[in-house]
């Protein structure tokens, strides 16, 4: 897949590939100085980071993963979508890179997988930027995400009407007016066919509601680990207007984590990396600052 005109001029970052195992692992790696790592979730990919990227690579090392099956990482129809898999990547990644005094930047599933990947390697990292995200368990699930797990039906909406992505680019964006074409294009141009949206079901197949779940265990795991960075300074920025990652979650973050700095606003949505993207920046420097 080739970046179009449309929207490569958002998207300026010089492409970097860690071979797993024959797969592709796509990610940006710009800039020098202290570690940023951004973890995205779904139905995003780098792309969502791209202006926090452009900003901070001025003064920073930004590193932005493209899970598989995600982005412009490999698309493979056959292989384990599950959490351990997209854990043990971003850990590999991590070691390959040897990355120290790392700052994690996690949205969606990006928080989960970010943290998991903290969690085995406690040493590496510094602080945590989390965004509308959760790493704990919880029954909470939309009715409009619940329906992409019926069996058929779910596929032919996620996978062939591209009702996840595509839906997301109003669903969890408030600010409209600012969310230009080339944006919208970026979001969704790695999801253009029924092949490609693979990742995009299964990670909403891969939602741990219960014992018994196939990532299930693996997110225990990942809460567990939460406690032993209860000392480690950590950001949290939330857009109150999110239906999914709602307030609740941030009630729970912020009862985990009583020192944690929060900053929430009142008009962003899911999205909240572009509806509030000009507040947000300052906030994060100020954080990365503080060091």
């Amino acid at each position: 897949m080739s970046p179009s005109p449309d929207w490569s001029a958002e998207y300026p970052f010089a492409p970097h590939v860690l071979d797993l195992g024959g797969l592709k692992y796509h990610y940006v790696d710009e800039g020098s100085g202290p570690t940023v790592l951004f973890v995205h979730g779904n139905p995003t990919w780098s792309f969502a980071w791209r202006n926090l990227l452009r900003d901070l690579s001025r003064d920073h090392r930004v590193i932005a993963v493209d899970h598989i099956g995600c982005g412009l990482s490999d698309k493979p129809q056959k292989y384990d979508y599950v959490l351990e898999n997209h854990v043990s990547n971003l850990t590999r990644l991590i070691d390959e890179l040897d990355l120290r005094d790392v700052t994690l930047v996690g949205h969606d599933w990006g928080g989960c997988i970010g943290m998991g990947a903290a969690g085995r390697r406690a040493d590496r990292f510094r602080q945590f930027i989390l965004m509308n995200t959760a790493a704990f368990r919880s029954k909470r699930i939309p009715l409009r995400i619940a329906v992409c797990r019926i069996p058929f039906l779910g596929a032919l909406a996620v996978r062939g009407f591209n009702a996840f992505a595509g839906s997301a680019l109003w669903m969890a964006v408030e600010h409209q007016d600012k969310f230009s074409p080339a944006a919208r294009a970026g979001f969704i141009a790695p999801y253009d066919n029924w092949a490609n949206r693979i990742a995009t079901h299964e990670f909403v197949l891969d939602i741990p509601l219960g014992p018994g779940h196939r990532s299930y265990d693996t997110l225990v795991t990942i809460e567990e680990g939460l406690a032993q960075f209860q000392n480690h300074p950590l950001l949290l920025l939330w857009g109150e207007k999110d239906w999914c990652f709602t307030m609740e979650f941030l009630k729970e973050w912020q009862a985990r984590f009583p020192n944690a700095r929060t900053v929430t606003y009142a008009d962003a949505g899911h999205y909240v990396f572009e509806d509030a993207i000009e507040r947000m920046i300052p906030e994060v420097r100020s954080f990365l600052g503080s060091r």
